[in-house]
């Protein structure tokens, strides 16, 4: 699996190595250093496709939590990024033997909201799946309602990397000294600003999963359509019906160049998820690369094997965001100002994205939050 970090995740970990620096038991910040607030944690779950490095590096002072999705292979129950499945789910699904998925329990949740309260950490952001994919938001809910510690539960409407986009913007808000309630609609924000397309060689698996109806499998079943769906509302909906895959990677590819050209000049974010066909999901990056010269690479990543288990072989997700996170609008709600947080430069010293503003980070500049408005 090829995982690649635009400049911006690269940003974001030297700020969590400065963070982790100035947060650092009995050390006192210098007078060039900002006092850094810790004050909310996230939580998500494994549909999000965060990068494996991007996670590592966040969780280690618990701001961030992944909570694995099971997915059960014939009689056997595995937990997304506890165990590496995604071999075993391709072949259960070349084989037809049954893939199933479940929620996470209400008591994972509620250990990953206490190990943040022990961590000192005040408030919780729980950022999860849509709805309408599945109970994890009702179980992230029933947990919040036991923990003494504050819990705020997103429901995203959507799924994989648009998740994911909305639980990053939420971990810098909430590195930054955000309050819950500002780093939530720091991530409500980001998800405005995201759609999803994709395209899949076969209804069958979503059908077998009950995320589309028996009556549209059946017909693209018989009349051999390759169709390309997306993520609307919450639920899974069709865009269009093609006659190959060819055809059907090709109009997936100008949906996405036309979602990207139409969005604020040079701020078209995009990432890309596969399952069993990497060579593809790299060729479309490249033609995208071509189409859409003033956008950063995609990311390209596996899709998560809870949603591969329903999906299937040979999907091709695009996400489409921008770099902007936060608009005036968000921040005068949360705080009555739309001032910004001043981004801060990479490791190299190169002026990159911020992942919150999406404006140029000049070296020099500080993203530390003004303490007064961060309460």
């Amino acid at each position: 699996m090829i995982d690649r970090e635009p400049g911006a995740w690269l940003w974001l970990k030297d700020h969590l190595a400065r963070l982790r620096q100035a947060t650092v038991p009995g050390r006192v910040p210098s007078a060039a250093e900002p006092a850094v607030v810790v004050r909310t944690a996230v939580v998500t779950d494994s549909a999000a496709a965060l990068p494996a490095e991007w996670v590592r590096g966040f969780s280690r002072d618990r701001r961030l939590a992944v909570v694995p999705m099971p997915v059960m292979v014939g009689d056997e129950i595995y937990g997304e990024g506890e165990d590496d499945i995604t071999e075993t789910i391709a072949v259960a699904l070349a084989a037809a033997t049954p893939v199933k998925t479940s929620r996470p329990s209400p008591g994972q949740f509620e250990q990953a909201y206490l190990a943040a309260a022990r961590h000192g950490y005040e408030a919780v952001v729980s950022i999860h799946i849509s709805g309408d994919l599945s109970g994890t938001a009702d179980s992230a809910r029933i947990a919040s309602a036991r923990v003494g510690i504050p819990v705020e539960v997103l429901d995203t409407r959507t799924v994989g990397m648009a998740q994911g986009l909305a639980v990053q913007s939420a971990v810098v808000a909430a590195a930054d000294g955000r309050t819950a309630a500002e780093v939530r609609r720091f991530a409500e924000e980001r998800l405005s600003k995201t759609k999803v397309y994709f395209y899949v060689p076969s209804l069958e698996q979503l059908r077998r999963g009950g995320r589309i109806g028996a009556a549209a499998s059946l017909l693209g079943t018989m009349l051999a359509i390759k169709p390309i769906l997306a993520v609307d509302g919450g639920k899974i909906v069709p865009l269009e019906k093609i006659r190959s895959a060819a055809k059907a990677i090709a109009r997936l590819e100008e949906l996405v160049v036309a979602d990207a050209a139409a969005r604020p000049p040079k701020e078209a974010r995009l990432a890309i998820h596969h399952f069993g066909n990497q060579p593809e999901a790299e060729l479309l990056a490249s033609r995208l690369a071509v189409a859409l010269p003033d956008s950063p690479p995609a990311q390209i990543s596996s899709l998560p094997a809870v949603l591969a288990a329903h999906a299937g072989l040979g999907v091709l997700a695009v996400i489409v965001s921008e770099s902007t996170v936060c608009g005036a609008a968000v921040l005068s709600q949360a705080q009555g100002t739309a001032e910004a947080p001043a981004p801060h430069a990479g490791q190299s010293g190169h002026p990159v994205q911020s992942g919150l503003s999406g404006q140029p980070i000049q070296p020099g500049q500080s993203v530390q939050a003004d303490p007064g408005k961060a309460r």
